[in-house]
């Protein structure tokens, strides 16, 4: 077993075989670094479940001299598994999670790095997938709650490649008005205002929209000319 695969989540795992493409490497030192994966064409994929800031650094230095692709799964199905007490023997079959992931949950992510899907060497896939997620319970600040113990992939749903921050419009399931505040975002992505202000600061970092004016409270806000579509 590798260095790189010591921790290694199932879900993790799976993914990684999941794009190992033929002539593939895993676990391969890079920089200073272990890349999960670097395909027949010397690219470098890697697999991050958790948050974007955790591997800024090492994004930062691997396209320096290397193209990048960073793949991000998004449980868009969970079935929940909890433990069996020792005393019984009744089969529990899971649960489905009322809560259900969208391909623009990946904005809570780009935050950390709103400028790097315009580096020319970088891209981002965001994958749907179907996952059984294993909980236990736990107790936090005197409240009982819960711990995941494991998630395992059980399918793959969709998928979106994000090449530029261009990209990101596509995450938009209907036109925004001109000009446009982040209720419209919220409301273009089908989600909360939480997302819709994500998203907008993903593309004012990125210089793709620039603030116009304001509506009561609201900042309005415009496509930038020099990138605006033709």
């Amino acid at each position: 077993m590798s260095i790189g695969s010591l921790n290694e989540s199932p879900l993790h795992r799976a993914l990684k075989d999941w794009y190992a493409s033929p002539g593939a490497r895993q676990e391969v030192a890079l920089e200073g670094f272990v890349a999960d994966l670097v395909d027949a064409q010397a690219r470098v994929v890697e697999i991050q479940t958790g948050g974007f800031g955790r591997i800024r650094r090492k994004l930062s230095v691997l396209l320096e001299n290397h193209r990048v692709l960073l793949v991000h799964p998004i449980p868009a199905v969970r079935y929940i598994h909890w433990p069996i007490a020792p005393d019984d023997d009744r089969p529990r079959k899971p649960r489905r999670s009322p809560r259900r992931g969208v391909l623009a949950d990946v904005l809570r992510e780009l935050v950390s790095v709103p400028k790097l899907l315009d580096h020319p060497g970088f891209e981002l896939e965001v994958v749907l997938v179907a996952i059984d997620e294993f909980r236990a319970p736990a107790v936090r600040r005197g409240r009982e709650t819960f711990r995941v113990v494991e998630r395992r992939l059980v399918d793959v749903m969709a998928t979106l490649r994000l090449c530029s921050s261009l990209d990101l419009f596509a995450l938009l399931q209907s036109a925004l008005p001109d000009p446009f505040s982040t209720a419209d975002v919220a409301a273009a992505l089908g989600a909360g205002r939480r997302l819709g202000q994500q998203w907008t600061y993903c593309l004012r970092q990125a210089g793709r929209i620039e603030p116009v004016g304001k509506s009561g409270n609201a900042i309005l806000y415009r496509r930038v000319n020099s990138f605006a579509e033709t």
